[in-house]
């Protein structure tokens, strides 16, 4: 496993505009924990993670704070738009040049971290461990995650191989 930024360290800062171009900041989270996931209009491991995460949100309250990241170089707004409107988004963040995908090392969607109510990373990776082969999840990593955070505990494990479509990046020469 590639670990670009270690757990249990403070989360790389950044901020980034929503759809409707309001700024969030990693630091307004402080005091809830937040999941970062490096989202994706078009990829259907997304669309299945986005379905489990509204189950998981709606057991955890205001508590924890789901951060949507769209870095795909193919998504436009609209595309992007019609999409969380379509899943029951409050929002998403839009990274159009990938910064805090490469600050966070994200290489899939869906991709995510777990950063604690003091900013400390404590998990990053998958969502559960299914896979092309393994298509019924066994172990449900994130919801592991936070709640071992929510209880004050690390999770285990704190970093797994994330699992589905490739983020979508342009080079300069296109």
């Amino acid at each position: 496993m590639d670990t670009l930024i270690p757990n249990d360290q403070p989360a790389p800062l950044f901020s980034l505009p929503d759809l409707d171009g309001s700024l969030h900041r990693l630091e307004d989270l402080r005091g809830r924990v937040g999941v970062l996931n490096f989202w994706s209009a078009e990829c259907p491991w997304t669309t299945r993670a986005d379905q489990q995460l509204r189950s998981y949100l709606s057991a955890w309250g205001s508590q924890v704070a789901l951060w949507p990241i769209a870095s795909n170089a193919n998504e436009d707004v609209e595309f992007l738009r019609r999409a969380a409107t379509e899943r029951s988004l409050a929002f998403v963040l839009r990274d159009a040049q990938q910064q805090v995908a490469d600050l966070y090392g994200a290489k899939t969607t869906p991709q995510l971290f777990v950063v604690d109510s003091q900013g400390f990373l404590r998990y990053q990776g998958a969502l559960d461990d299914t896979t092309f082969r393994q298509r019924t999840p066994a172990r449900f990593y994130l919801r592991q995650a936070v709640e071992a955070v929510l209880q004050g505990r690390l999770p285990d494990p704190a970093q797994t191989n994330p699992y589905g479509c490739a983020i979508v990046r342009f080079t300069p020469d296109g």
